[in-house]
């Protein structure tokens, strides 16, 4: 399976038609049709359904795109890696993550050092802890951010001093608004949305004390303002993260959890990863940056 012929594959598939592909990729349809029908040979798996007005692609189809953009991708980087100087430090790096201020230390870390090298270039990925450990997995991330649990010994980490605090949102006219602090019983009996980017929640439910079936979830979110829309709609009760949440100007409120319940924050990559001089130069100025913050405090 060569390449050039993933890169036909991935032009009809993003055009669902033959002789638009082929005008974008400046051959003949019949050039294309025989690469495409010599590739589904090859895998031994019908990949296309040939429709009068579209291609539509079969579940085969489906997959090879999906391993195809992540190869091409992982291709376009390497080579990129290899042909730039040593004198000139640039390249991109890849970071992961979910939903977090921790972010903002991650921010300033590659503004610093893009003050020094113009030419590094930095790709934030937002996913929940499957997303981002499934792609550090593949080489398609240099690290990711993992917030609560995670596993130590799959990856090399750096565990960050940064904190996100547990909290609820509701509306301001709820029965709980009243109240300073939340804590476990107070929410045993309310419908409940939790977030999605916190894969691992064994945190949480061990603060609610209880197990995810006796609890009355309604919704899950991955994103605090859709989290906020449906909470503003009356649909439940959210829990989120602190430093996540702006309800100036809103009919919304947030209480914090007692006792207090705070996530811990990991920067990982993975133990076989071999770094471009760009990444590397990032982890190690970033080490830097949080040894000054530790320093500071």
């Amino acid at each position: 399976m060569e390449l050039r012929v993933l890169q036909y594959f991935l032009a009809v598939a993003r055009e669902q038609s033959i002789s638009a592909a082929a005008q974008s990729l400046h051959l003949t349809q019949p050039t294309l049709s025989r690469q495409l029908k010599e590739l589904e040979e090859e895998l031994g798996k019908q990949l296309m359904i040939r429709g009068s007005r579209k291609i539509t692609l079969t579940e085969d189809g489906m997959l090879l795109r999906k391993r195809a953009e992540e190869i091409l991708e992982l291709v376009s980087r390497t080579e990129k890696e290899v042909m730039w100087s040593e004198e000139t430090i640039s390249g991109d790096v890849y970071i992961g993550t979910g939903e977090t201020d921790g972010v903002r230390q991650l921010a300033r870390a590659a503004k610093e050092l893009q003050e020094k090298h113009p030419g590094i270039r930095f790709h934030i990925v937002s996913g929940d802890a499957v997303d981002v450990c499934e792609r550090l997995d593949k080489g398609l991330l240099d690290f990711g951010v993992l917030l609560g649990d995670m596993d130590k010994n799959r990856y090399h980490y750096i565990e960050l001093p940064m904190r996100d605090t547990w909290g609820v949102l509701m509306r301001r006219d709820s029965p709980l608004a009243g109240r300073e602090t939340i804590a476990p019983r107070d929410l045993w009996d309310k419908p409940l949305l939790l977030s999605r980017q916190v894969d691992n929640k064994s945190g949480l439910y061990r603060w609610l004390r209880k197990e995810p079936p006796e609890l009355h979830t309604v919704a899950t979110y991955n994103l605090i303002y859709n989290a906020s829309l449906m909470v503003d709609e009356g649909m439940g009760y959210a829990l989120a993260l602190d430093k996540l949440v702006n309800t100036t100007g809103s009919h919304l409120c947030f209480r914090p959890l007692e006792p207090r319940l705070e996530l811990r924050m990991y920067l990982v990559w993975k133990k076989s990863r071999i770094f471009s001089k760009a990444a590397e130069l990032f982890l190690e100025h970033l080490q830097e940056h949080l040894d000054q913050i530790q320093a500071d405090v």
